[in-house]
């Protein structure tokens, strides 16, 4: 072997070994949960974007999906056992972890697309308060489908005075400030029963979703217009997010992005979930004009309030990068 070829064969053994496979960074599992049950529909997004990434991501990431609330516990302490590292990765909504993170209240309120907010700096000021408390937000992978009320009473004007209301942090002090009464906190599959059982005049939910625990047989009425939005995020331990190689990071970067892309697919779905509950005797109740506006305007100052008096501190800045005025 001449000199030359001596050097050209260890080049190409250099180059080989430099892009060989088992120099990439090795195969990391990821535990996840959803806070909500496994299979419905909050969920099932998440479940597609597990699948998709376990699909892309041969050989550099894979998620061990565990399963969502109340089966792997209480939503509401999802976040905690992300912190603790029970799981390394959740899919959650942001009212189930105010108890961690009171700012997440203002998820809901948003009204930019999680893309405007990348872009304004909304998304890279959230991402700072959840690394303060030990969690890395990966991004968003529900928006544009509106929360509404759904009752068992009629009511003809923004006023709920003497109705007993399933509360969440979501919705509750807007609903307050109608003068709802609030009803005990549940978990989803617990709200059936509530409303058969007339613990309850009515709950707030998103425009899809009730048929998961078949809501729709215990609902008479859905009041129009809708109001804030379903939010849904993916959040990871800190720490471990920490050890992963930038190539992992990369990936689930892309892959959280590509799914945001996808967001605004949902808003046909919501059309039909609204003529499917029409279908099943859920009568609608339109708020006229006037009583529109109150309702609207009560919903977006109700949230801000109760987002700023938990957190003076991030609660304006917030507003300014989560609202259009």
């Amino acid at each position: 072997m001449t000199k030359f070829t001596r050097i050209a064969a260890g080049a190409a053994l250099a180059v080989a070994v430099l892009f060989s496979p088992q120099l990439r960074a090795e195969e990391v599992v990821i535990s996840a949960a959803s806070g909500f049950p496994k299979g419905t529909l909050f969920s099932k997004t998440f479940e597609g974007w597990v699948e998709m990434v376990n699909e892309k991501g041969k050989g550099l990431v894979r998620i061990d999906y565990k399963g969502g609330a109340p089966a792997i516990g209480s939503p509401f302490q999802l976040v905690k056992q992300l912190q603790e590292g029970v799981f390394n990765m959740v899919s959650t909504t942001g009212a189930y972890y105010t108890n961690t993170l009171p700012e997440a209240d203002a998820f809901k309120l948003t009204e930019l697309s999680v893309q405007e907010l990348r872009k304004n700096g909304g998304f890279d000021y959230m991402a700072k308060l959840h690394e303060e408390k030990g969690v890395h937000y990966l991004g968003r992978h529900t928006d544009f489908v509106p929360f509404h009320l759904y009752l068992n009473k009629k009511i003809d004007k923004p006023d709920l005075t003497g109705l007993k209301i399933r509360v969440s942090p979501i919705y509750q002090n807007f609903f307050l400030a109608l003068g709802a009464t609030s009803a005990q906190r549940s978990t989803a599959p617990e709200v059936y029963s509530l409303l058969e059982r007339g613990v309850v005049d009515g709950y707030g939910w998103p425009i899809s979703g009730i048929f998961d625990f078949s809501w729709e047989k215990v609902t008479k009425y859905r009041v129009d217009p809708g109001f804030y939005s379903a939010d849904i995020h993916i959040l990871l331990n800190k720490e471990f997010w920490d050890k992963l190689s930038d190539e992992q990071k990369k990936f689930l970067n892309d892959m959280m992005i590509e799914q945001e892309s996808h967001n605004s697919d949902v808003i046909a779905f919501n059309e039909a979930e609204a003529k499917r509950q029409a279908e099943a005797g859920i009568e609608v109740i339109k708020m006229a004009d006037d009583n529109e506006k109150k309702w609207l305007d009560t919903a977006k100052e109700a949230g801000w309030e109760g987002v700023i008096k938990v957190s003076p501190q991030h609660g304006p800045e917030l507003r300014k990068l989560f609202t259009k005025n």
